[in-house]
């Protein structure tokens, strides 16, 4: 064999061992990255100003606590030297915050598991939290003067806030706090929602929730609800989605429009939404835009049907989904109970009892259902396939928002460290 072949057939013997190692090496630095990580459920307790870290199934054992104000007496004297700062942190502690104050609304773990991003509407901004230390790595004040419902983006990159007294929802970098763009809604913004391939962001507004205006004939006071469509990439409008003349066109004139918690069938060709005042939730199909279903569910006899009394006009709140489409789960929040619904058939089934739940979210097995029970200060997980209460684990005060994430491998609260 000539030389020169040999040296060549040499050359790509050592280019292929190179690039078998380089991959083999990439391989296992993605799968140890992969096994460094473990999936979690952050629970945020509002009035607390914590979140409590817990198992993302099977018995939901709690793991760690973080303290999401380390920053408190900072914020607070601020607050304090600023009288129209002083003005809204009182008015939320009167009027959403039920007398106590709104430290925690809504949290997303960082890709990485290092850090926990967290929405703090009494102090009117979104923070990230070095999970190892506790400490904060960034802040980022919303505009306005109360912070409210976030949402990440699939690829966990970026996350959106509403800013609710000022109908703007901002997107900021997970891992810099900067802002990547912001676009303006409705009234009082609420929920948001990315599509499942990162293209749009969804958000609804609920207008004003803490007036006493709250008799049929005096919806229109609440302001201008509506869900607001945008392009996630440009944050420009794509379109507005307004359910008042939906509702009416199938004889719901005095439902209210305002939509609160919802959920995309897993091929998000239909939505399922609540609003405020109805025991029950719709179903929507975006490509006939129209109201498609309507599900009634069962009112606790013991409940008032004053609605002047249900808290934050909302009588129920929170809504979420089985991984396979075929199974809906509702927190009934002032009739006090939780169910599963069949969504072929949208017959319920146990009413399982539950302290004003908040909250709805699907376990990290996706075998249950978790809603926060902020009546009782615990989360109780109901199996998907029974509707039956599974456990219930205690937390911290008035358990809100129940988001997955992850943490890294062998985490523990930073105060134990």
């Amino acid at each position: 064999m000539p030389a020169i072949r040999t040296r060549h057939l040499c050359s790509v013997a050592a280019a292929l061992a190179l690039t078998v190692s380089a991959s083999a090496t990439a391989a296992t630095a993605a799968d140890s990255s992969a096994a460094a990580l473990r999936e979690v459920l952050f629970v945020g307790n509002n009035w607390d100003g914590t979140a409590d870290v817990i198992k993302s199934s099977g018995d939901f054992a709690k793991i760690g606590r973080i303290n999401v104000v380390p920053d408190k007496d900072q914020r607070m004297a601020e607050i304090n030297a600023n009288p129209i700062k002083w003005i809204y942190f009182m008015a939320i502690r009167n009027s959403v915050g039920e007398g106590h104050d709104q430290f925690v609304d809504d949290m997303y773990s960082t890709p990485d598991g290092k850090s926990v991003v967290v929405s703090r509407p009494s102090f009117a901004d979104v923070v990230s939290l070095d999970l190892a230390t506790g400490q904060v790595n960034w802040r980022f004040p919303v505009s306005g003067y109360r912070a409210d419902h976030m949402a990440v983006s699939p690829d966990g990159k970026r996350v959106a806030v509403s800013a609710s007294t000022s109908n703007t929802v901002h997107v900021l970098d997970i891992d810099s706090g900067r802002e990547l763009g912001k676009f303006g809604t409705g009234d009082k913004p609420h929920e948001n929602i990315f599509t499942q391939d990162g293209k749009y962001i969804y958000n609804m507004a609920i207008g004003d929730v803490n007036t006493q205006t709250d008799a049929p004939w005096l919806d229109w006071t609440k302001g201008d609800r509506r869900i607001t469509v945008v392009d996630a990439n440009t944050y420009q409008q794509v379109k507005v989605i307004d359910m008042r003349p939906k509702l009416d066109a199938i004889g719901l004139t005095d439902y209210s429009d305002a939509v609160r918690p919802a959920v995309f069938s897993p091929d998000e060709s239909k939505l399922y939404f609540q609003v405020s005042f109805f025991n029950g939730f719709f179903e929507y199909d975006l490509a006939t835009d129209r109201i498609t279903r309507t599900k009634t569910l069962p009112k606790n006899p013991a409940t008032s049907d004053d609605r002047t009394t249900f808290v934050n006009d909302s009588r129920h709140h929170g809504i979420s989904m089985s991984p396979d489409g075929s199974k809906l789960c509702v927190a009934g929040t002032m009739d006090d109970y939780a169910t599963v619904v069949n969504r072929t058939t949208l017959q319920e089934g146990p009413l399982v009892t539950a302290s004003k739940p908040y909250w709805a979210t699907v376990s990290g097995d996706g075998k249950s259902c978790v809603v926060s029970e902020s009546g009782t200060d615990q989360v109780t997980a109901i199996d998907f396939a029974t509707g039956q209460k599974q456990v219930s684990v205690p937390v911290g005060d008035h358990p809100q928002r129940v988001r997955l994430g992850h943490v890294q491998s062998g985490w523990t609260s930073p105060s134990a460290r």
